[in-house]
């Protein structure tokens, strides 16, 4: 099976222990994503968002032969535990004509034009640790990176720095305009 993950944050500079058979692509689906996810460590993360505008994210092929390995191993990088990698893993399936996840109506149509077998997302929820499923606006973004305690305001600046230049979202224009955390060079 030719399965891909797709990706739009630290997945593309730091995959881990996720097994790639290829580089990372440029020509992935555009879905409205933005940094509006609280991380265990602070930091301010990439997750589809509704109403977000859309952005070009990228991709890979994975060495799992089958869509199970393939979402156990993208949970398994991004930390997710085997009880909740059902709801915090997208994937679509072209074999058992299966998906879930926001947004695999889109991915699976790009799919399909890209004669792919199978695509796996992380599709964990947005909003604060304190208030998941609630849109942080802008304002409250900024003022929680501000926050933040050095060391975690380090890992917060490299995330969006290190995000791919395609990924242009309203909340990173706001983030490089207020806080200076402008792209690092040589970003895919």
């Amino acid at each position: 099976m030719r399965i891909a993950c797709l990706g739009w944050g630290s997945l593309i500079w730091k995959p881990d222990n996720l097994q790639l058979s290829s580089d990372w692509a440029s020509d992935g689906p555009n879905l409205p994503i933005e940094f509006a996810r609280e991380s265990a460590d602070g930091r301010m993360t990439l997750v589809l968002v509704d109403n977000a505008i859309q952005s070009p994210t990228l991709w890979a092929m994975l060495s799992a032969t089958d869509i199970d390995t393939a979402i156990s191993d993208l949970a398994k990088r991004e930390k997710i535990s085997e009880k909740n990698k059902k709801y915090s893993i997208g994937y679509w399936e072209s074999y058992s004509c299966t998906s879930h996840g926001k947004y695999s109506d889109e991915i699976s149509k790009w799919a399909i034009e890209k004669g792919l077998d199978g695509v796996v997302w992380t599709n964990l929820k947005y909003g604060f640790q304190t208030a998941r499923n609630q849109i942080p606006t802008s304002d409250e973004v900024i003022k929680h990176l501000k926050e933040l305690p050095i060391e975690k305001k380090r890992k917060a600046e490299e995330y969006v720095r290190k995000t791919p230049l395609q990924v242009r979202t309203n909340y990173r224009n706001v983030i490089e305009n207020k806080l200076g955390w402008f792209p690092v060079s040589g970003n895919a």
